[in-house]
């Protein structure tokens, strides 16, 4: 695996300064902001791609967990591939590619050529925040880590929120390709940018093994659980042969991946890590905290748009206010992190997101925009706790040559579970709506609630075909509405949950010293 970059001032180059460090740091949250962007970009337009395609929008989901999957896998082969060519080298050709990606995609003539090329662009991608993080840890002084750890949390955090909106405009204004095609102009920007100021700063280089069995098998497991998750629902789950066959492959060759990689002398990803009580207890809540973020990100506009009658550019805007109140309070808490116990800093951020899950939970379907609205404010006081919290506990007292591996696998498994995340809200939300469904329609009946609503419509002048028709509209709505509750109220006991396993860390040192993604 490689080394991490030096930070500046520790036998590395000496910290940028001035104008040069305001563009490069600039650029290089660019590219983090890019790759992000592209995880959430595509929630509010997916029934628009669908429509412009022809497919349901279940299969379209494919779109945004295709993109989840590979980039997932493509994290752990960072660490080889920064070794091998140096950081900077690796971060502008990744940012490249992926602005080639992104134009494919833009082009995409159908579902198939889309997913492919969503799988390329997420695969090629998997440099890109990483090697942002630690090209920014390399380019401030040493002690001003914590701004350089708070710019990029800001951008991994605001990207999310900013991608609903930005996909619902362009989706609503402009041709859904627009979502891709903007990359292109700020990709190459950035490339051009960064290897341009950053290219006589290039980290040593050596050859190195990789792990090409590990790979596989990582590729196997990872990617049959991920179609077992986005088939089983229009498959019947394991009534399917294939859901049964995606199942088996993903178990055993999950249980193959791990014997292997303890074993290995050279290790695609490096599981020992786990020997480390902050890091398993971190990764875990890093990585739960994250899915439920993620998740709630998909359900909320796919609710207001199905069946509130959002517009996807409204359904994107309701996501702006957390974004605001992140930007405002992240800097102050990367200056606070090295005074306050990250303990208390994840506190905060699981608190919150509890507090706004519950509160979307008391929704009605007559709500209005700033009662949807005022959940995902608060929303934001986590989101600007959170990522630095979640960081600084996981990576407390890892040695240095293990940096890279440690964030490596904290960002593997955090992007890994999003995308699982992402299948398992849009089932669990059918499967809800189902159950509530049949439950309203128990209640009717045909007794006299329904001979109530036929006869109050029947003053409105339908019949009965119609009055049944206007009945079971509502029952719908009602359903989803109750199973979108559900989901809510269960994601803010998650969150909750979360609180007391994350005092079983011990306290972190404070941020000081370098810090390389992977």
């Amino acid at each position: 695996m490689a080394g991490p970059a030096p930070a500046a001032g520790e036998g590395g180059p000496p910290p940028l300064a001035g104008g040069k460090l305001a563009v490069i740091a600039i650029a290089l949250a660019v590219g983090t902001f890019m790759q992000v962007l592209d995880s959430t970009i595509a929630n509010v337009s997916l029934p628009t791609i669908a429509g412009n395609l022809g497919v349901s929008s279940d299969n379209s989901t494919w779109v945004i967990t295709a993109f989840a999957v590979a980039n997932g896998i493509g994290v752990p082969l960072t660490g080889f591939l920064m070794g091998r060519f140096g950081v900077v080298r690796t971060f502008c050709l990744s940012v490249l590619l992926f602005t080639i990606a992104s134009f494919l995609c833009g082009i995409a003539w159908n579902l198939s050529s889309l997913i492919f090329f969503r799988v390329l662009q997420g695969a090629v991608s998997g440099p890109m925040m990483p090697g942002s993080q630690a090209l920014l840890i390399s380019i401030f002084a040493a002690e001003r880590r914590s701004t350089a750890l708070g710019i990029w949390s800001m951008t991994t955090l605001v990207a999310p929120i900013m991608g609903p909106i930005l996909g619902g405009y362009i989706s609503d204004n402009y041709h859904w390709s627009w979502i891709f095609l903007i990359n292109v102009p700020f990709g190459l920007a950035c490339a051009s940018v960064c290897w341009r100021g950053l290219k006589d700063r290039e980290t040593p280089t050596r050859k190195l093994p990789i792990d090409k069995v590990g790979l596989f098998l990582l590729v196997l497991w990872v990617g049959s659980l991920q179609c077992m998750l986005d088939l089983g629902k229009n498959d019947d789950w394991f009534q399917s042969p294939r859901i049964v066959v995606f199942g088996v492959v993903a178990l055993v060759g999950a249980i193959a991946w791990i014997i292997w990689e303890m074993t290995d002398a050279n290790p695609i990803v490096d599981l020992s890590l786990f020997k480390s009580r902050n890091f398993t207890i971190g990764a875990i809540a890093f990585c739960l905290g994250y899915a439920v973020f993620f998740a709630n990100t998909l359900l909320l506009p796919l609710w207001l748009q199905t069946q509130i009658g959002y517009t996807a550019t409204w359904a994107g805007l309701v996501a702006a206010p957390s974004g605001v109140v992140a930007v405002l309070l992240t800097p102050f808490v990367a200056r606070m992190s090295g005074k306050i116990d990250a303990r208390w800093l994840a506190t905060v951020a699981f608190l919150s997101f509890a507090a706004s899950y519950w509160m979307r939970s008391l929704l009605t379907a007559n709500a209005s925009f700033g009662q949807i609205m005022l959940p995902v404010l608060v929303q934001g006081v986590a989101m600007s706790t959170f990522f630095l919290a979640m960081l600084t506990i996981s990576l407390d007292r890892i040695p240095p040559q293990r940096l890279p591996s440690a964030t490596g696998l904290s960002n593997f498994t955090r992007i890994v579970a999003g995308s699982f995340a992402a299948s398992i809200i849009t089932t669990a939300w059918d499967r809800r709506e189902a159950l509530h469904q049949s439950r309203l329609a128990e209640a009717i009946g045909q007794g006299v609630p329904w001979q109530m609503a036929r006869d109050g419509l029947a003053k409105l002048g339908l019949n009965e075909t119609q009055a049944a028709a206007a009945v079971t509209r509502q029952m719908v709505g009602q359903a989803y509405l109750l199973a979108s509750t559900d989901l809510f109220r269960l994601s803010a006991w998650l969150c909750a949950v979360m609180i007391p396993i994350v005092w079983f860390t011990r306290r972190p040192n404070a941020p000081t010293g370098p810090i390389a993604a992977d």
